[in-house]
């Protein structure tokens, strides 16, 4: 889910030049699919709901195959194409993931089971990151997109041999009255505040991941003269330590607490724009306390949404309420920031605006984690 949607990064100039791309274009293209899981969120709550968790990850994995290949193939309406289909089939498997984890773990595992989950997106966009622009000189930039294809076809041979004929056959989910594993739920009227305390955090942590992973080579480059492979490093290190904030925040969440998690994961957090500001040499430091942040941040609030809601059906409507919201925050966060730096010539007023986002994302998961433990 994660490779084939990080992989037109490292080909943007000559994929640009080849289908003489105008760099609003070309931004579009890299945008698509972050708007797509803004945009359709709640169509991929619906699929999940109608269709079942199994089958909703059965067409993720088709239409990722599908888009990567269609991406490839053809002229600047092809590419687009491909790409939008890419992320509608993403943003199914943004829904349905999770819910299979609510549903099949004990609350216990989902912790970690979420942890693994993101730390493989991690892994995803690592090993396409590093790959795909040797892979690009040696073969061309069309095979070099289409090889992330094999992502998606390893996942559904494992997928199938994991569930059979469930895979294609629709389940749709019960109904909001029937509880799952006993838990308690918050009551209706406090049930739009706390998704909106799930928005304010995951839409601040959305919007700071997106910003960064836009911007930070241009910075390093820009503040200390950084060649574009050593400014490269530093997306990367933000990119690969994530995995070690996906699987550390739910132990230190277990044996911790939430509330200790949160207030780690926002210090690590805020220490990225503030210490770019102060000491950008120390770069590697703030690269890797940011990937921490943001790998164990989006693992804490989609666990959180499954500890909320009170069943099957309504995981799924707040996930895509969430979701749905902070993508649309993420998808604006690489325009905003350019414009930003443009207008005031420095990186200043940019870093300003996440360490904002940082805070939204350290107040509105305080709140939830709180709301959480009231109806655990």
């Amino acid at each position: 889910m994660r490779g084939p949607f990080v992989a037109v990064a490292p080909v943007a100039k000559p994929l640009s030049a080849d289908l003489a791309l105008t760099p609003g274009e070309l931004g579009l293209l890299t945008g698509i699919p972050v708007l797509c899981f803004a945009l359709a969120a709640p169509l991929a709550s619906l699929t999940a709901r109608k269709l079942g968790a199994e089958v909703a990850v059965t067409l993720t994995l088709a239409g990722v195959l599908a888009g990567v290949v269609i991406r490839s193939v053809d002229g600047t309406a092809v590419v687009m194409l491909g790409t939008a289909l890419l992320g509608v089939a993403i943003t199914i498997g943004n829904i349905a993931v999770p819910l299979i984890i609510r549903r099949d773990f004990t609350k216990e595992r989902q912790g970690m089971a979420m942890g693994v989950y993101t730390a493989a997106l991690n892994v995803g966009s690592f090993v396409t990151s590093v790959a795909t622009a040797p892979l690009a000189e040696a073969t061309g930039w069309r095979v070099a997109l289409a090889g992330s294809a094999v992502f998606a076809a390893v996942a559904a041979g494992f997928w199938a041999a994991a569930t059979g004929l469930r895979a294609f056959r629709p389940e749709p989910v019960a109904s909001e009255a029937q509880a799952h594993d006993g838990a308690a739920a918050p009551a209706r009227r406090s049930f739009a505040a706390v998704t909106i305390a799930l928005l304010l955090g995951f839409g601040g942590q959305a919007f700071s991941y997106y910003g960064l992973t836009a911007w930070l080579p241009s910075l390093l480059s820009d503040e200390l003269g950084l060649t574009p492979s050593a400014a490269g490093a530093g997306a990367s290190l933000f990119q690969i330590v994530a995995i070690l904030g996906a699987l550390g925040a739910p132990l230190l969440a277990r044996y911790a607490g939430a509330m200790t998690t949160v207030a780690l994961l926002g210090v690590l957090w805020i220490s990225v724009p503030v210490g770019l500001l102060v000491a950008p040499e120390l770069w590697p430091l703030w690269s890797s306390f940011g990937g921490a942040a943001q790998g164990g941040g989006i693992t804490l609030i989609f666990t959180e949404i499954n500890v909320i809601a009170r069943d099957q059906v309504s995981a799924g409507r707040m996930s895509a309420i969430v979701q749905g919201s902070g993508y649309g925050l993420a998808a604006a966060a690489p325009t905003l920031l350019g414009w930003i730096h443009s207008a005031s010539g420095s990186w200043t007023l940019p870093l300003a605006v996440v360490a904002g986002s940082v805070l939204a994302f350290i107040v509105g998961t305080t709140a939830a984690v709180r709301a959480a433990a009231r109806h655990h």
